[in-house]
């Protein structure tokens, strides 16, 4: 079954992610569409990405990677840039974890929520070995679909201190297999090269190959169709 068009009737969005370069490896090219088109999107990160740059301590990484992340969504038309300051590596999917993205949801108050795939593995069905999804992404996305009801709720998280909000629309999973819905993303694949690309310390650890030849690598693989199309796929659910 062919693809259906994202919905378009929404104006603010919250896109939440575990760390930092999580959203630019596929899903900020579909930012770039909407925020050309007047959209306001705003970004959520649950940590800052500490624990990933072999060699070099979380307290010096965690702002590295945190600016690099502000410097990447500015490239995409993001200029409201969250951390929740959960420790890399560690996400819990339960109360503790739901409860701050309740409270974020409430603070930006969005009509869309959106979140990277989270399934088990990163691998086709049926394919063995299979690429391992990260826990934090594992945790975090359900979470994500369990907080927007939390933030809806007056009684869950009664001591928190933002307003309840009951206005998300939809929810959208990034998926990379049979999407239902789809953004073309045609027009904005060099800002989603641009955007990955200010990741540059991050990235020259995970390769001797020039940062934005990565960066290139990564969004065709994550945008680029057989027929030459391009389009970043979701998975929708009711907010």
């Amino acid at each position: 079954m062919a693809s259906a068009p994202m919905p378009d009737d929404w104006q603010r969005a919250l896109v939440v992610a575990a760390h930092p370069d999580d959203i630019e490896y596929g899903l900020a090219a579909a930012v770039a569409v909407w925020t050309a088109a007047g959209k306001e999107v705003h970004y959520l990160l649950a940590t800052r990405g500490e624990a990933g740059m072999e060699g070099v301590p979380p307290a010096e990484a965690g702002s590295v990677r945190e600016e690099e992340e502000r410097r990447s969504a500015a490239v995409v038309g993001v200029t409201e840039v969250e951390f929740l300051d959960h420790r890399d590596g560690t996400l819990v999917a339960g109360p503790e974890l739901r409860r701050d993205l309740a409270a974020a949801i409430r603070r930006h108050r969005p009509e869309l929520v959106v979140t990277g795939y989270f399934g088990a593995t990163w691998t086709p069905p049926g394919v063995s070995p299979a690429y391992v999804n990260s826990a934090d992404h594992r945790a975090l996305g359900q979470s994500v679909i369990d907080a927007v009801a939390d933030a809806a709720n007056e009684w869950i998280f009664p001591d928190l201190a933002e307003e309840r909000w009951t206005g998300v629309q939809y929810i959208a999973v990034g998926e990379m297999t049979d999407p239902p819905h789809e953004v073309d993303v045609s027009a904005t694949v060099e800002l989603a090269v641009a955007s990955l690309s200010e990741h540059g310390r991050y990235l020259e650890l995970l390769s001797d190959e020039p940062v934005a030849e990565q960066a290139r690598q990564v969004v065709d693989m994550s945008t680029l169709e057989e027929d030459g199309g391009r389009r970043v796929g979701f998975r929708l659910f009711w907010g």
